[in-house]
């Protein structure tokens, strides 16, 4: 009896444990099943969100990407227009080549000793050079710029014999601005830099004009990048640069430039040298030069001027002299110009009517001239005692333009000054030009006023004298400066026509006459008579400017601006030679010859035909210390 109730006791044990087993099996299942069902819930959630992120976040992004991989687009670069001459000259061009790349990540290593040889072979390379370069280098290398057809034809051949595929060696198309005429004209022109946009000069000024606008094309493709056929390609045309056409005679500018070129090595001007020509009844310019130039097909390549020293120089050194190199001095500088200013004084008291141009004793000559405080001496060690303002102006005498400029006055001075545009800028469509720095007229006091009437003590550009003196010749009416002539729409063949533009009317035609004789006189028996020119009326003045107390290194600036012929003139030229170290720094000894060669050309290439006038050609020595 006991013994059944052991048995039925231990039984009864053995199904308490096993329910209790059980019940512990499904309370971690539920717990594994719960935990399941929360992972589940939290992964469709972090789906959801991704999901959503990628859509609405991120949609645009991968939409481009998968866009992307299904199409392939090309940009179609233009073609940059040409710069002409005035004689449909070429002066700057574009043309097509190819750049040699070198991905050193593609190159093996038992690959690399066969492309480097025949890389430096076939291009006139240093090995080791080549070598170097393509083991420190992470990225691709543009080993080879501008490479001829007929060698990339070759490097192509040379590829596919040898197996290489087109990752490791490949061309890329590339446009290259060249110059035919190389340094002509190269202040004015300007350059390109390697992504054909303009740096400077006209390429810069101009540079939307010539750019254009880029096309593109669009094809489907497959997995392999190859064209998917029969379907849609997208292709817009790119619209190419326009030509232009400058006012610029090719013809004039080089001789210009050899005569430019001749006196500033011949005077040993330290700072160079400018010659300016104009038109003076239209504004046009028909030659700007400026000396030392470069070459515009290697435009970051010193000059022999800035060249000494040049490996020792700094980066920030040499950036700074390259500037100096490629500047237009002819714009961008300004300078005291001396007795060539006489003329812009002489031009306001004639049309105030303060003074007649031959009224005898009119101012008188001591040698100096007493203002405020101190004593301005007279060129000359000789006065010239009683003269006429004719007289005064043949002489270059300051004391009888420091008198002239009491009698005409700062208001009456300032008011002809901002007429003609000394004050700003005058409108040429180039970039860089400086505007005139003078007093403020509230601060002209006698040394001031007195210094200004002989053209000292304040700064201009050469294009503001040459401009004022072809407005004084041009019957009194100022005409704004233009180098560019017309625009040519290189894909229609329509060309736009740059008009003349007249600023304003200055001085009157009496007025304008009676400059012009002045000047041709000064030519004739003044301080300019090595600006005569056999067989032709010129006139001209001579500039010899001294530098202030202040900027003593500057050095002297001799100049001389002439015209010609006098009657219906055709040409005003400027020239200025800075800092002349040799026999001579005036004006009427270095630059007058400068501008006398010029005419001497530059009339017959212009058809004004020589008259033969000998009476008009005197002896040249007669005054040794010409201003």
């Amino acid at each position: 009896m006991n013994n059944k109730k052991k048995k039925n006791v231990k039984q009864e044990q053995k199904v308490l444990k096993f329910k209790n087993n059980l019940n512990v099996a499904n309370n971690i299942t539920g717990i594994k099943i719960k935990s399941l069902f929360a992972l589940v819930f939290i992964i469709l959630i972090v789906l959801i969100v991704r999901i959503a992120y990628l859509q609405f976040i991120d949609g645009k992004t991968l939409k481009q990407k998968a866009y992307n991989q299904l199409f392939y687009t090309q940009t179609i670069l233009p073609n940059r227009g040409s710069i002409r001459d005035a004689t449909g000259m070429v002066l700057a061009t574009s043309y097509s080549a190819d750049n040699v790349i070198v991905d050193p990540a593609e190159i093996s290593e038992d690959k690399k000793t066969l492309i480097v040889s025949t890389l430096a072979s076939m291009f006139e390379l240093n090995y080791d050079e080549v070598l170097e370069e393509i083991n420190n280098s992470d990225s691709k290398i543009t080993l080879v710029k501008n490479v001829s057809k007929d060698k990339v034809d070759a490097l192509e051949t040379w590829i596919k014999d040898n197996k290489l595929g087109n990752k490791a060696i490949y061309t890329e198309d590339t446009i290259v601005r060249y110059y035919p005429y190389s340094n002509l004209a190269s202040n004015v022109i300007g350059f390109c830099g390697t992504d054909i946009q303009g740096l400077s000069g006209i390429e810069y000024s101009w540079d939307s004009v010539l750019t254009g606008t880029s096309g593109k094309s669009t094809i489907s493709r497959d997995a392999a990048k190859s064209q998917i056929p029969n379907t849609e390609e997208t292709y817009i045309p790119a619209e190419n640069g326009y030509d232009l056409t400058l006012t610029i005679d090719v013809n004039i500018q080089s001789i210009v430039e050899k005569y430019l070129k001749q006196a500033v090595e011949d005077n040993k001007c330290t700072k160079g040298g400018i010659t300016i020509v104009m038109d003076p009844s239209t504004g046009d310019i028909l030659a700007m030069a400026s000396y030392p130039d470069f070459d515009l097909n290697s435009p970051f390549t010193p000059n022999s001027y800035i060249s000494e020293g040049w490996e020792d120089l700094s980066t920030k050194q040499r950036s700074n002299l390259l500037q100096r190199m490629w500047n237009n001095k002819c714009i961008t500088d300004t300078y005291e110009p001396g007795s060539v200013f006489k003329t812009i004084t002489a031009t306001v008291a004639l049309e105030e009517n303060i003074v007649g141009v031959d009224t005898p004793n009119k101012f008188l000559c001591t040698g100096a001239e007493v203002v405020a405080d101190r004593t301005i001496r007279c060129w000359r060690a000789r006065p010239h005692g009683a003269q006429s303002l004719r007289d005064a102006y043949n002489n270059s005498c300051n004391p009888s333009f420091i008198q002239l400029g009491r009698l005409v006055g700062t208001v009456n001075l300032y008011k002809y000054y901002e007429a003609f545009g000394f004050f700003g800028k005058t409108g040429v469509s180039l970039s860089g030009e400086a505007s005139g720095i003078f007093f403020d007229i509230d601060k002209v006091g006698p040394v001031q006023l007195a210094t200004m009437s002989f053209g000292q003590r304040f700064t201009v550009t050469p294009l503001h004298i040459v401009t004022a003196v072809s407005a004084i010749v041009n019957d009194g009416i100022l005409m704004q400066p233009r180098i560019v002539k017309s625009i040519t729409n290189t894909d229609t063949g329509e060309t736009t026509n740059i008009p003349t533009t007249k600023v304003r009317q200055v001085v009157s035609k009496n007025t304008s006459e009676t400059i012009k004789s002045m000047m041709q006189s000064e030519v004739e028996i003044g301080t300019g008579k090595l600006g005569l020119v056999p067989g032709y009326t010129v006139g001209g003045k001579t500039g010899t400017s001294e530098p202030s107390q202040s900027s003593t290194d500057e050095g002297y600036v001799a100049s001389f601006i002439g015209i010609g012929p006098v009657e219906n003139t055709k040409i005003v030229v400027l020239t200025c030679l800075y800092d002349p170290k040799g026999v001579s720094h005036q004006g009427g000894q270095i630059a007058a010859p400068v501008v006398s060669k010029i005419f001497s050309e530059v009339l017959p290439y212009l058809g004004v035909s020589s008259n033969n006038d000998k009476s008009n050609i005197h002896n040249n020595t007669s005054d040794s210390n010409l201003y």
